[in-house]
């Protein structure tokens, strides 16, 4: 290792120069999944996925962070960023960022992706690419399934501008009247209850080509388009041009002045179906003026707020050709594999002389052994977190489960277990976070039925999220009561534990089970608990406990020994992290942070960050754990949990961190990002300036792609090598 620079020039850490724009390096980061849709090392069909999740982050993008800075601007609203923007300059420049990422998209869906989906037998046509037979065709299907469902919405002095829903696609119309040559506008929604995609069979689909074919189709907004004279019927169709809004979508909340936080949510999700104000209007660049301007002055935005496409619009729609059985056009099929010490246990039991044989285990005498640490999805959720919940269910001595749920997916098995576990006489206690963004309805759904079964279920604490991922079973063993814990860094959803890379540690050590016993009554209850014996616990000492473990670092190089932090997160933002990280990189200290998503620090600086060096990770997986090591003079200590390096994470959320006392867990996850720091295939390097380089294979070296070498370390592990991915 080369020796780390010191500096010990005077210098201000809190000068906005060294901070980069919180919503800019969001767009970078957007930049990069946009990116794995360009890359034809890509399979075609993921390319396609990239291409709508870049459209899906963007419609977030400006339901949340565009639409909170307009607000800012109309209320004129003048802090600063800490690098040292108003909320206006944030706008101009998250505009003059997005219109070349925008055109990129759409050109090459365009020029690109389509051409070479027709390549391989997947044709999305026009329909004016149709031959009179599939015209007829979709002109049958739209009289029986699409008409019935339309309302066209004349606008004029007696029919005001509609209400136009969020993220809909519609068609501006001009209509014109024969008799009086009078012209009049009106909208038409393209219904999101119909597939966006309308295929036409397979005996339609034929093409001038002996290529296969695999799916032939249009876009169903151009099927109304050209079906719009059974609309409007004895008018002339004069033009019609589609467009699509996005609008305001952050639920405002008063907690302090609900009486029922549940009813407060309830009442501001109605109020989201509709929409709030306008944000962004999408259209097409050949939209003629009058037409844009009328849609400007209705929805009262400004030439600022339009972004033009040449093509489709709402790309996230594309995402459905994921569907397709074509397996050659997409990544390998992922293969969880069940953790080793957990491969034969025996089914949970509500008999209590269900007595471990040498035929199985249950999940507790596995804890009990020693701490497991899991790795998702390259390790199965459904075989461990899942199982987990589901034994403490059915075990007779199992007397209280307590767990935190901050997003699960809308079929949970986990929920299931909970109510199970309260339907066979144990005490149950979940927190529902109800304020988890997007998720409301459904843990509303999910609370009110873990409610009727008689599970405890508290909606979370004022002015804090609760994001932690804890669950906490209390066991009744022999002359004691034992705590088996989980501690993880992603949410209990099994749908998303496919999906993202997370880590999920089981332990009965007695210090953590007594830790997340003070955790619960701090949730549940009146607790001011201010000390914790091992976890950290925000906003309560995770802050403290960070700056002072940097700190540590800083002390070691001062006093001659080396000094070192590795961490892994989703987001870099928070301004006394960084500026203590600038000041252990001038002491000395070897920093590499792994950051997938946003990141504020300026990593290269000329005495101030030279010795940090930041990647992120953009690949099939979306990259979720949070992973922190500290060299700490040789006593290397290493830790996991639910939160990144944010304000909102260390100041506004309830998130727990928990340190690994097992050495051997510990290896495992110094070894994890030791393959991320070196991925040369999916990682990015960040830049001083705020711009990322990916990295690439040097000459002849072979290529390191992390998220492949784990998923293959797994197979390996249970001794299934022979489905390595290649």
């Amino acid at each position: 290792m080369a020796k780390s620079k010191k500096s010990t020039t005077p210098i201000n850490l809190n000068d906005p120069q060294y901070y980069l724009n919180r919503e800019l390096s969001w767009l970078e980061f957007n930049g990069r999944v946009l990116h794995e849709a360009c890359d034809d090392r890509t399979p075609l069909l993921e390319r396609l996925k990239f291409l709508g999740i870049f459209c899906s982050n963007l419609d977030e993008f400006f339901m949340v962070r565009v639409a909170a800075l307009k607000q800012q601007v109309e209320a004129k609203v003048s802090l600063l960023t800490p690098d040292g923007r108003t909320p206006q300059q944030q706008l101009d420049d998250i505009r003059s960022t997005l219109i070349p990422q925008v055109k990129k998209q759409h050109q090459h869906f365009e020029q690109v992706l389509r051409p070479l989906l027709a390549n391989y037998g997947i044709h999305i046509l026009n329909y004016i690419d149709l031959n009179q037979t599939q015209r007829n065709h979709l002109d049958s299907y739209f009289e029986e399934q699409v008409f019935p469902v339309l309302t066209p919405l004349a606008v004029d002095p007696s029919h005001p501008f509609p209400f136009i829903s969020n993220l809909s696609l519609n068609l501006a119309v001009v209509v014109k009247n024969p008799d009086t040559d009078e012209e009049f506008f009106a909208r038409v929604k393209v219904p999101n209850v119909l597939p966006r995609f309308l295929p036409l069979p397979p005996e339609l689909a034929t093409l001038d080509n002996e290529k296969p074919i695999h799916w032939v189709g249009v876009p169903l907004e151009q099927a109304i388009a050209h079906n719009l004279e059974s609309l409007f019927p004895g008018m002339n169709i004069q033009e019609y041009h589609p467009f699509r809004i996005t609008r305001d979508a952050d639920l405002i909340l008063e907690e302090d002045e609900a009486d029922d936080l549940l009813l407060a949510i309830e009442q501001e999700l109605r109020k989201r179906r509709l929409g709030g104000s306008p944000v962004r209007l999408e259209i097409q660049s050949q939209t003629p003026e009058p037409v844009r301007s009328r849609l400007l002055q209705d929805l009262e935005l400004t030439d600022s707020d339009v972004y033009e496409v040449d093509g489709l619009l709402g790309l996230r729609d594309l995402m459905s050709f994921m569907s397709l059985p074509l397996p050659e056009l997409k990544d390998p099929p992922r293969q969880s594999v069940v953790p080793s010490r957990l491969q034969r246990l025996r089914e949970p039991s509500l008999d209590p002389d269900a007595l471990e044989t040498d035929e199985g285990k249950d999940f507790f005498a596995v804890i009990r052994e020693k701490d497991l640490l899991v790795h998702h999805p390259y390790q199965s959720f459904s075989a461990s977190v899942v199982r987990f919940i589901t034994y403490a269910a059915y075990d007779p001595n199992v007397l209280a489960i307590k767990m935190t749920l901050y997003r699960t997916s809308g079929d949970s098995p986990i929920v299931n277990a909970l109510i199970a576990a309260a339907e066979n006489g144990k005490q149950v206690s979940v927190l529902v976070e109800l304020k988890a963004r997007f998720d409301e309805e459904n843990n509303i759904y999910w609370a009110r039925r873990l409610e009727r079964v008689g599970v405890h279920v508290v909606y979370g604490l004022v002015g804090l999220k609760t994001h932690s991922k804890t669950v906490l079973v209390v066991r009744r063993e022999k002359d004691r009561m034992r705590r088996y814990v989980h501690i993880g860094t992603g949410n209990y959803n099994p749908k998303t534990a496919r999906l993202y890379t997370d880590l999920g540690l089981f332990t009965c050590r007695e210090e953590v089970g007594a830790d997340i016993t003070d955790l619960f009554n701090f949730l549940t209850g009146y607790s001011r608990q201010k000390s914790y014996r091992e976890v950290m616990v925000a906003p309560v000492n995770m802050r403290d406990r960070f700056l002072a473990l940097i700190r540590r670092e800083i002390e070691n190089v001062q006093n001659g020994f080396s000094g070192r932090i590795v961490a892994k997160m989703n987001s870099l933002v928070d301004p006394e992290i960084i500026a203590t990280l600038y000041e252990a990189s001038r002491a000395g200290v070897q920093i590499d942070l792994i950051v997938r998503g946003i990141c504020c620090l300026r990593p290269g600086l000329k005495d101030i960050s030279e010795n940090i060096h930041i990647i992120s990770i953009v690949g099939r997986f979306l990259e979720h754990s949070r992973i922190y090591y500290f060299h700490n003079n040789t006593q290397e200590e290493i830790y996991i949990g639910s939160a990144d390096w944010m304000r909102r994470n260390l100041d506004r959320r309830v998130e727990v961190i928990t340190p690994i006392k097992d050495p051997d867990i510990a290896k495992d996850l110094q070894e994890i990002l030791g393959i991320m720091l070196a991925d040369n295939r999916q990682a990015w390097e960040l830049q001083a300036d705020g711009t990322y380089i990916q990295r690439r294979p040097y000459d002849d070296s072979p290529e390191a792609n992390s998220q492949k070498t784990l998923l293959n370390m797994a197979l390996r592990s249970t001794g299934v090598a022979s489905n390595l991915i290649d």
